[in-house]
């Protein structure tokens, strides 16, 4: 016996179905922006933010993956000022990267933008990434960038200027860098 679908189902299977389709199709128009010149864009803009601020950083383009690339402003990494003493003429020093902001195309062709906090190779466990917002390619303008930028530097910032407000937060030599003096992997 089959069954019967009234208008009223097949109308409202029809409106999923449309939504489905037209979801699909804007995962392809927002890869075709991120090729044809939303990622040229980000890259133009935070260059120039580089040298008109006179900045030591830089932009990098991970594009191992086609539709999953992402353009990364970094400022780089350093040596934290903080090293193991392995003897009277050795200094093991921790790295510390200064943190990054991530513009990451995401599989369905929008655009993540994240900070990725500073941390210190071996000290301590790195702080998740902040997610700043999610867009549409097209919805990013340099405006936008600035923006974001404004908000990285504010949250590293923060993050170089840490005050523990949590009192039951254990903090010490011991449980970063354990028993022996090593810094933990």
């Amino acid at each position: 016996m089959a069954l019967s679908l009234s208008s009223t189902n097949i109308a409202s299977l029809q409106r999923r179905i449309n939504t489905y389709k037209e979801v699909l199709q804007n995962t392809e128009v927002y890869r075709d922006l991120w090729k044809n010149g939303f990622k040229e864009q980000v890259i133009e803009n935070l260059s120039s933010i580089i040298k008109e601020c006179e900045l030591t950083a830089k932009v990098e383009v991970l594009e191992q993956m086609e539709n999953l690339e992402a353009i990364i402003f970094s400022l780089g990494e350093t040596k934290s000022g903080m090293y193991q003493k392995v003897s009277d003429s050795i200094q093991r020093h921790l790295i510390k990267h200064n943190g990054s902001l991530i513009y990451q195309q995401l599989f369905n062709g929008k655009i993540l933008v994240l900070v990725q906090y500073p941390y210190i190779e071996g000290y301590g466990k790195p702080r998740p990434p902040h997610t700043i917002a999610v867009y549409r390619p097209d919805e990013i303008k340099p405006a936008f960038i600035t923006r974001h930028l404004e908000t990285f530097f504010t949250e590293i910032t923060n993050w170089e200027d840490f005050v523990n407000d949590e009192p039951q937060k254990r903090i010490g030599f011991d449980l970063n860098f354990g028993q022996a003096g090593n810094p933990q992997q």
